[in-house]
């Protein structure tokens, strides 16, 4: 296993180990405190996409389903980058997840004391946990010189976000009204500074 290999599973222990609680938490809240849950095939399939994703790249470090040895130092740059990506959106969804606090849940839902976040990184966008879960997942991809993450990433797991961030606003329409309209007037999709 090389360095790069080493580092990508180091840090993605250590940031699975951040969102343990966050993600504990967001279980519990699902079940309990929910009063409104869309029904729709985007509460389950991108989380089962990103898990798959998870599964690839922990398989990939181990030189599984990657480009073979040959070609990591042709493309050694594009793996220093990647693992640069990984490394700082990882970071970034984690950040992401803990400013939600309260208002976390791992399905599309609205809680029963459900506040709209605009501070922090929500500031910017309304939906930096998909974009740095895109950009780590394609971060990890082009790190590990998988054939399998980064198409995967690119052509279902960024489609099916956009999709869940779209039903998300849909409902914090719903319940926000025009707070949301006013937070949205401040605030980008998915892009700082961009639409």
């Amino acid at each position: 296993m090389d360095p790069i290999n080493i580092i990508l599973l180091i840090n993605l222990v250590v940031t699975m180990s951040a969102n343990a609680s966050a993600a504990k938490k967001g279980v519990r809240i699902s079940v309990l405190k929910v009063t409104e849950r869309p029904e729709s095939f985007l509460q389950k399939l991108p989380p089962n996409t990103s898990a798959l994703i998870l599964i690839l790249t922990i398989v990939g470090a181990f030189n599984v389903l990657v480009l073979p040895e040959a070609f990591k130092e042709q493309y050694a740059i594009w793996r220093y980058i990647g693992l640069a990506i990984y490394i700082i959106f990882s970071w970034i969804q984690v950040i992401s997840f803990k400013e939600l606090g309260n208002s976390y849940a791992q399905d599309v839902v609205i809680l029963k004391e459900h506040k709209l976040i605009e501070s922090g990184i929500y500031k910017y966008i309304r939906h930096p946990q998909y974009l740095s879960q895109f950009l780590s997942d394609l971060g990890a991809g082009i790190a590990l010189l998988s054939f399998i993450i980064v198409p995967l990433v690119i052509l279902v797991e960024l489609p099916l976000f956009i999709m869940r961030a779209f039903l998300e606003e849909k409902i914090l329409l719903k319940h926000f009204k025009e707070n949301f309209i006013a937070y949205k007037k401040k605030s980008k999709f998915m892009i700082p500074f961009i639409g």
